[in-house]
């Protein structure tokens, strides 16, 4: 940016442009900060679908967290998906990485859609946290957990965060947390109502999971 500017003909340094790009908002697309943290001391499960034909809704949910960007900072994103149709079950929106907020989008999955028979996460500490896995043992729903650094464990949801990302956030700058969740909210009821799958046979997620529940 400085050379750019430079060769235009503006006197300008570094720090300057630094200052401004941050005023405006401006950034370049590149990945942001971690979001599954491991804790040593929480219980890890096995993971239990290498192999396995997942051929109906309701048999394995997955959960995931991303960061949501915002004008001054960062927030967090959880979902909850049904991994044979797609569909997005529930979501929260939280300023930090308790697990508090992946709680809440849990319990209201259950309310509205019933369980899955298995339940997949990573090894992240929200997940690994007893106040979230004993909702989930309570209800005897199977715990599995993908391996270490093996994000493609995941994959359903991984293209969740790639479409909800490159469809939305990167083309919008959210205002705040008010504006983000709205932006959010809007982009989730068009990915399971309106956004076709081509591993769907261009269905939408809504079409496959309530077709076939």
């Amino acid at each position: 940016m400085l050379i750019e500017l430079s060769k235009s003909g503006y006197d300008v340094n570094r720090k300057r442009i630094q200052r401004l790009m941050r005023v405006m908002g401006l950034e370049a697309i590149y990945p942001k900060p971690r979001t599954t943290i491991m804790c040593p001391q929480n219980k890890k499960y096995p993971y239990l679908l290498r192999g396995m034909v997942i051929d109906q809704p309701n048999q394995v949910w997955a959960a995931d967290i991303t960061y949501v960007r915002a004008m001054g900072g960062f927030f967090y994103l959880v979902a909850l998906i049904d991994w044979y149709s797609r569909y997005v079950l529930s979501w929260q929106l939280s300023n930090t990485l308790e697990s508090s907020f992946c709680v809440h989008a849990l319990h209201e999955a259950l309310e509205r859609y019933g369980q899955p028979e298995i339940f997949n996460t990573d090894q992240g500490v929200q997940f690994t946290d007893r106040d979230f896995t004993a909702v989930l043992e309570e209800r005897q729903i199977r715990i599995s957990m993908d391996g270490r650094g093996r994000a493609l464990d995941n994959v359903f949801i991984e293209r969740l965060w790639r479409s909800f990302k490159y469809e939305d956030m990167y083309l919008k700058e959210y205002r705040n947390g008010r504006h983000a969740s709205s932006c959010i909210s809007n982009y989730m009821t068009f990915f399971n109502e309106r956004r076709p799958h081509q591993g769907l046979d261009y269905r939408t997620p809504a079409e496959v999971y309530a077709g076939s529940v």
